[in-house]
């Protein structure tokens, strides 16, 4: 029944009927899914229908099923071109030279590949800004400026649900697709492409393969299939922020430039006092933590702390962050009274640095219990 639905498919195919081919190539595969030869022969339709990565799809999963059948690779390497992803297609093309030496659309397709590839390496070249260093040799040319190809037509049934976010050097992409066995998920990776196909039983087989926003460096990508999701992270051949995970949606952005300060250098305050050598202090202070018991360190804290304080004076300057808040405590501190300070004192050392309180009425007379932030556990020093 699956070859006589195949030869239908082939007549379709010869009368340029190729809806009518993939979709009986498709009831061929449900009834034979381990003939290589039906992959190949709808990945063939697929590229006349221009669903070029649903035919990448399926020549890998005929290589998988027979990894010495020929046009497998010849499919490959024609769809992987249309998408412009020639050093993949140069890769699938060599292979297939390899396994069929007499047949020489292998070589010229080859040469052809090498022939785009120089081009596209020129033209990356070329798009390097000016005022970019010297040193500098990875080409930072943005996705949008390749030529539009057709965008591959979307899965009919989207069954799991999927996002991404990225990081300067990788795309993490993720699939929620629970409890699926990791011999029941296949993902393929290219130039610039992303095939997965998780095979779902008694349903269709779930498909995601998008032309990916940006180029990826096939070798460094990984993926993993844990218990509720697929996770994959794609390695980017460029540091910039994809606008999307799709090609054509948004332009790419460079990443702000991050320079770095050649000597790392602790902030200094405007004072009106003699300069204070904070390092010395830093190991001093350090040389002492054993030798203090728990209560007596944390006093110990509170007085440098209070004194570094007292040792900021920046009232006419514009200040944000920490600064701005070393200024907030160190007016309180200074405008406080003794009271004030006895209860900033004792709130701070007893809570371990949780709280500070200036209210000596309401922490004079009771132990001021720690009060960690959300989200963190209080530990007990042990000694």
């Amino acid at each position: 029944m699956a070859k006589e639905l195949a030869e239908k498919a082939k007549e379709a195919f010869l009368d340029d009927d190729f809806d009518v081919a993939v979709d009986l190539y498709s009831k061929a595969i449900d009834l034979d899914p381990s003939c290589a030869s039906f992959f190949a022969d709808r990945a063939q339709a697929n590229i006349k229908l221009l669903n070029f990565t649903e035919a990448v799809a399926d020549a890998n999963k005929a290589i998988e099923l027979e990894p010495t059948l020929a046009k497998a690779y010849l499919r490959k390497g024609t769809a992987c071109m249309k998408l412009e992803e020639y050093a993949t297609a140069k890769a699938a093309l060599e292979k297939g030279a390899s396994v069929a030496p007499n047949e020489s659309k292998f070589e010229k397709m080859i040469d052809e590949c090498n022939l785009l590839i120089a081009e596209e390496e020129k033209d990356l070249v070329q798009q390097v800004p000016p005022t970019l260093p010297s040193s500098s040799t990875t080409p930072l040319a943005t996705a949008a400026d390749a030529p539009p190809v057709p965008s591959p037509a979307p899965p009919a049934k989207p069954m799991f649900r999927h996002e991404f976010y990225q990081k300067p050097e990788e795309v993490v992409v993720t699939i929620f697709a629970k409890g699926i066995p990791k011999q029941n998920v296949n993902v393929e990776f290219g130039d610039q492409i992303l095939s997965v196909v998780i095979d779902v039983a008694g349903e269709e087989a779930y498909h995601f393969q998008p032309r990916l926003f940006g180029k990826i460096i096939p070798e460094k990508c990984r993926y993993e299939v844990l218990s509720t999701k697929v996770e994959i992270r794609l390695a980017k051949a460029e540091i910039v922020t994809w606008a999307s995970l799709e090609y054509g949606k948004g332009q790419a952005l460079l990443p702000k430039p991050n320079v770095a300060s050649a000597v790392s250098q602790r902030p200094v305050y405007p004072s009106s006092k003699p300069g204070k050598d904070w390092d010395k202090l830093e190991a001093e202070v350090k040389k002492q933590v054993p030798l203090l018991a728990p209560q007596a360190w944390l006093y110990f804290i509170s007085y440098y702390f209070c004194l570094s304080l007292l040792n900021v004076q920046e009232k006419d300057e514009k200040l944000d962050g920490d600064a701005a808040m070393n200024k907030f405590f160190s007016d309180i501190y200074q405008s406080a009274d003794e009271d004030m300070r006895r209860a900033m004192n004792k709130s701070f050392a007893e809570s371990n640095g949780t709280v500070l309180s200036t209210n000596w009425k309401e922490v004079g007379t009771k132990k001021v219990e720690s009060t960690p932030p959300d989200g963190m556990e209080l530990k007990k020093w042990e000694y």
